[in-house]
């Protein structure tokens, strides 16, 4: 008789250490060859540890509860010297002490047929040749119909792991018609500032149904009060009811310095509006928007998305925003959740304008309406703020004559 000790064995995934749930076996006990003598948890899943030879358990090296790392002392059992000489052997093989398949040479996998693995069973879409360390590997793969007999692993030996696995779910299979596309230029602007704007800002939506009838008939007048050449579109009137709002509440034309823990609050308004143009989607920025005109807006914005869509506006105008303004109704739908041009702190979305029922002073009648939505940043304000901005803005498109009458 002989004692040997069994060191807590790579989990794979890259986990160096692992907590002791629940011990199987007690001192005294007599364990057999895969019999599973302890839960252990780390930091991704609960595994059951089998030992890999039998014997009578002499010593439990930490409680429950108490955290082991990956090669330290997890269980002594005194045993027979060809008990311990064949998991020596099994190292040799090249696989170290690991936590499934000790051994990967033929003959082990032979010796061990004998003995029945519960935990271990492959995937019945699998062979039995696969390299996998963690039967919880094994089970995410059977969940999802994964073949692992076609994965190459790259864990130490070719053993598979949970990062395999889970780029095999997520790669897109390949196809013959299938076309790939860089993201690069435009595009890739594009897409770098929208995923720094989700990975960054707190961002929440909020949105109300609105009665644009009159803003329609506001815009009617104003034109036919103008000359032909100034015409006023219907996004100067909404970015000019948006610029009245912020003026109440100025929280929302804002950004968050995260070097120095500061929200800035910025005394303009460089209007962005997003612009679909055939190299993809722009925000070119109107400065100092808060100070003109309604006419004056309306130039400044039919110029500005003119260059735009032309791709002949510097790249300046391109930077430099505090508030965005998004018209997806152009796109014939009614709502969004619009992602923030970051570093902003809030984009506004208005919908298509269709003929809806709507009560008016208690009677029903068709009216033109439209649906906005504000997205915020939740450091900047709370959903008080962002609720107040978006009502009120929403109040003077319903009652657009009275709002610009002062501006």
């Amino acid at each position: 008789m002989s004692d040997q000790v069994f060191l807590l064995p790579d989990l794979g995934e890259g986990l160096t250490e692992a907590d002791i749930a629940e011990w199987k076996v007690r001192v005294g006990d007599t364990v057999t060859i895969d019999q599973v003598v302890v839960e252990v948890e780390t930091a991704k899943a609960a595994v059951e540890v089998p030992i890999p030879f039998e014997g009578t358990v002499i010593s439990l090296h930490g409680d429950e509860g108490s955290t082991l790392q990956v090669g330290t002392p997890l269980i002594t059992v005194s045993g027979t010297p060809a008990a311990h000489e064949q998991y020596r052997e099994e190292e040799r093989a090249g696989s170290g002490n690991v936590l499934i398949g000790y051994g990967t040479s033929e003959d082990t996998r032979v010796r061990r047929r004998r003995v029945r693995r519960p935990d271990v069973t492959p995937s019945p879409r699998s062979t039995g040749g696969v390299r996998v360390i963690s039967p919880v590997i094994r089970n995410l793969a059977r969940q999802n119909g994964l073949d692992l007999s076609g994965l190459s692993g790259s864990g130490p030996g070719g053993v598979i792991n949970r990062a395999d696995v889970e780029r095999a779910l997520t790669t897109p299979p390949e196809t013959a018609d299938a076309q790939r596309i860089p993201i690069k230029g435009l595009r890739k602007a594009v897409a770098d500032k929208l995923s720094t704007s989700r990975r960054e800002i707190p961002d929440a939506t909020t949105w109300v149904d609105v009665d644009a009838t009159d803003l329609l008939a506001a815009r009617r007048a104003i034109n036919a009060a103008l000359d032909a050449d100034a015409g006023v579109s219907l996004m100067a009137l909404l970015g000019r009811l948006a610029l009245a709002a912020l003026k109440q509440y100025p929280e929302l034309n804002s950004t968050v310095d995260t070097a120095r823990n500061e929200i800035v609050r910025y005394g303009h308004v460089h209007l962005g509006i997003a612009a679909q143009t055939p190299r993809g989607l722009v925000v070119p920025v109107i400065e100092n928007a808060d100070t003109l005109t309604t006419v004056e807006l309306a130039r400044q914005l039919q110029e500005t998305t003119a260059l735009a869509r032309e791709g002949t506006l510097p790249p300046a105008r391109l930077t430099g925003g505090t508030f965005t303004l998004n018209n997806y109704g152009v796109f014939g739908v009614d709502g969004s959740t619009p992602i923030i041009n970051h570093p902003e702190a809030a984009i506004l979305g208005v919908g298509r304008i269709i003929d809806k029922p709507w009560v008016v002073h208690g009677q029903l009648a068709v009216r033109k309406v439209t649906q906005v939505s504000l997205s915020f940043d939740h450091r900047v304000c709370d959903g008080g703020v962002a609720g107040g901005f978006l009502r009120l803005f929403a109040d003077y498109i319903e009652n657009p004559i009275t709002v610009l009458g002062r501006l």
